[in-house]
This record gives structure tokens, C-alpha cells and sequence, in this order.
């Protein structure tokens, strides 16, 4: 599910990648200008940019687009929001869930925006441990709830494909902040989470 899909292209990156990209498939051995390849440097610059498209969006900005005044204070939670993203170190997709808590303090935003703030994060070359923390780091400063919780969980192509090639691993991270630091509160969210699946 794309939020925020490109249709177009930026035509100067397009023609970087794609020469970068001819220069990869000829590195590796194969024939650039085989029938089957021909277009394929066109396609990976596109792909590439649609997969880093996160750099060009403002979480904040995506927050405070659907920004509501509200009394509710219990705990909000959006789990499952499926996220695709790129290992910054080898540069093969790591994919999974994160799931979000917050307790609003005066504020709620839009449920959707949520995702949006993944998609955000995850659409850059990334490593999952900062990424739990921007997210939480967003929320907190844009909506000031009483605390944020963030649990992601996922698995690494450049473990399964390469390197250790364990094909069940899954990697999870967390982060919280206020309320969320308090064992009760944590052990609440994280008891609600096992129920998920």
C-alpha cells in the first residue's frame, strides 16, 4: 500500500541512476544492451526513487496536516502498519510491522497519519534501530502526548540473502518515551501486542 505514490520522475536523477545503473549491470558481467536488460537501468532508477521517496516528506508536517484539538486521554494504538524499506548498509529491503502508542495529551492526529509517518521513515536507506526512534521522536515533539511507544518488527534481506542467510530471523526494536517509561504502561501496550496476530 503506497501513501504518497510518485507518478513522476525528476528526468536529471532518472538519467544518473540509469548510467549508474548500466555501469552496475556491465560491473557484474552481464551484457547492458541484452535484449532483456535493455530497459532495465530505466526501471531500477525509477523503482529507486519511488523506494527513497521518504527523503522528500516532512513527518511534521504530515502530523500537523490532521491535528485535533480532543480531552480523550487512554492509550492510542495502531498496530500492524506494514513498512518496506532499505538497509543502508547493503542496500537490500528489510520489511516487517511497526505498531505505535501514544497517550494524547490535548491533541490526537488522524489515525491515518500514523502510517504516513512510517512510510516517511522507511522510504530512505535506513537501519531499523534510528527509524524506531524517529518515529517516537516525531510524535512526541509534534503532538506532545504524555508518551509514545514504538515497536517494529522485521525481517533483513542482507541476513536471509547474504552474510549469516537466516531465513526466520526477525529483528525487533522499541523505543519510548514518558508515560511509556513507566512499566505499567509499557508492559500494557507490549500485552496488547501479543494479541496481533
Amino acid at each position: 500500500m503506497a501513501y504518497h505514490k510518485k507518478e513522476t520522475y525528476d528526468q536529471d536523477t532518472t538519467d544518473q541512476l540509469k548510467s549508474a545503473y548500466h555501469t552496475v549491470i556491465s560491473s557484474i558481467g552481464e551484457d547492458p544492451e541484452r535484449e532483456g536488460l535493455l530497459k532495465t537501468p530505466e526501471r531500477v532508477a525509477k523503482a529507486m526513487q519511488f523506494m527513497t521517496q521518504g527523503y522528500s516528506m516532512n513527518a511534521a508536517e504530515l502530523l500537523l496536516s490532521a491535528k485535533f484539538h480532543e480531552s480523550y486521554s487512554e492509550m492510542v494504538i495502531v498496530k500492524d502498519i506494514e513498512l518496506y524499506s532499505m538497509c543502508e548498509h547493503h542496500m537490500l529491503p528489510f520489511f516487517g510491522k511497526a505498531h505505535i502508542a501514544y497517550i494524547p495529551n490535548g491533541w490526537i492526529t488522524g489515525l491515518s497519519k500514523m502510517a504516513h509517518v512510517v512510510e516517511c521513515f522507511a522510504r530512505r536507506l535506513q537501519v531499523q534501530e534510528r527509524m524506531t526512534h524517529q518515529i517516537l521522536d516525531v510524535i512526541q515533539e509534534t503532538l506532545q502526548p504524555l508518551g509514545v511507544g514504538v515497536v517494529i518488527e522485521a525481517q533483513h534481506l542482507c541476513m536471509m540473502m547474504r552474510g549469516v542467510q537466516k531465513q526466520n530471523s526477525v529483528t525487533t526494536t522499541s523505543a519510548f518515551s514518558g508515560q511509556f517509561l513507566k512499566n505499567e504502561t509499557r508492559s500494557e501496550f507490549l500485552k496488547l501486542l501479543s494479541h496481533h496476530s
